[in-house]
């Protein structure tokens, strides 16, 4: 079931069209017949492709949470990088070839821009070079024909806040030099929690009541636009919801700098649901002339690189507000992504698990 806000055109002037959030496992593209919810999400996907056909973006540029890098951040910039992928963790589903088409000479001013503001990054641009199967997955499905050009940046997993957004404020930079607009992505599921034992697919579900709790919270607050919001709180969202992997949770950092650090969105849920008990949706956000709440962030946006300062903890307000144990038996929009097996047996126990995940 999708939650729909009717999304209305920007005049601004920020080269940011629209932006997305889009889950990287391979089930929707290999095996969308295995689950009813992988093929509801395999749909949502050809939605979102519709809508960038209809946009007049000159580009789809990707933050993936599936390409880590460990020193600095990684930009591709190879023109055409063409491979067949086999997915590391579901090599079992089969084999997916691809040809990219990738705007290289934005990827050199990226790279460009990111190291003026103090950060260490590079291209890469080697036949061979193995793209994350989350950046295939998205791009094979919103960009069959590679109408669009693409550029995939990396998530520097020991990166926190100010470097993230300082990454993203350099696209920025470098979409207005060339004067380009563009579609903004991020690959990452909300909660990461695979199974840790074998779970027909047909039978998948959240991993816990827990993590379902906190992906509906994360739901509600992007369909009203509250973008920055959940970018405000992606430390508690670590904390509750997500592997301990990385440094933090860093996505919605990135995704909110790249357009625009406030909540002035209308926010469409395309659909919600499942993956190897991940939370996986499809989300498309884009800017409104009015903001969902005018709120003062505890965070500023710094322009350039220079290291990453302490911060306050979150207020007892805002974790009140977006805590998991808040339940409003009234919410509609909980609701209507309620899974029909939310009592804790249909769950496995959040503590049984705390395997990777894409």
């Amino acid at each position: 079931m999708s939650v729909t806000l009717k999304s209305q055109t920007s005049h601004s002037s920020h080269p940011i069209i629209q932006g997305f959030v889009l889950p990287g496992l391979v089930h929707p593209l290999l095996c969308p017949e295995a689950n009813p919810g992988y093929q509801k999400v395999r749909s949502a996907f050809e939605k979102v492709k519709e809508d960038i056909e209809r946009s007049s973006a000159d580009l789809i540029l990707i933050y993936s949470t599936m390409w880590p890098s460990i020193l600095g951040h990684q930009i591709q910039a190879n023109p055409e990088p063409e491979w067949t992928l086999v997915d590391e963790e579901f090599h079992d589903l089969g084999s997916i070839p691809y040809k990219l088409k990738i705007d290289a000479d934005f990827a050199q001013a990226y790279n460009r821009h990111a190291q003026e503001r103090g950060l260490h990054s590079r291209t890469i641009a080697y036949h061979g070079f193995p793209i994350d199967s989350g950046s295939i997955v998205a791009l094979k499905l919103i960009n069959p024909q590679n109408r669009i050009p693409a550029v995939i940046v990396s998530s520097n997993i020991y990166s926190d806040r100010a470097e993230t957004v300082v990454l993203a404020k350099a696209a920025v930079s470098a979409l207005k030099e060339q004067g380009k607009k563009a579609i903004a992505v991020i690959i990452s599921t909300l909660s990461n929690r695979l199974h840790s034992t074998w779970v027909p697919p047909e039978e998948d579900k959240i991993h816990s009541l827990k993590d379902n709790e906190w992906n509906l919270k994360i739901l509600e607050f992007l369909t009203k636009g509250r973008l920055e919001d959940v970018a405000q709180l992606s430390r508690q969202i670590q904390r509750e919801a997500r592997v301990k992997k990385v440094t933090n949770f860093k996505p919605f950092w990135w995704l909110s700098s790249i357009m625009g650090s406030h909540n002035r969105y209308q926010g469409q849920v395309y659909e919600y649901q499942p993956i190897c008990g991940t939370g996986c949706a499809v989300i498309g956000l884009t800017p409104a002339p009015r903001a969902a709440r005018d709120l003062e962030f505890d965070e500023d946006a710094p322009e350039f690189y220079t290291g990453e300062r302490n911060v306050l903890s979150a207020s007892t307000e805002s974790i009140a507000e977006f805590s998991s144990q808040n339940n409003d038996d009234n919410n509609a929009f909980t609701h209507s992504f309620s899974q029909e097996s939310d009592s804790p047996e249909s769950h496995t126990d959040p503590e049984e698990s705390f395997c990777e995940n894409k």
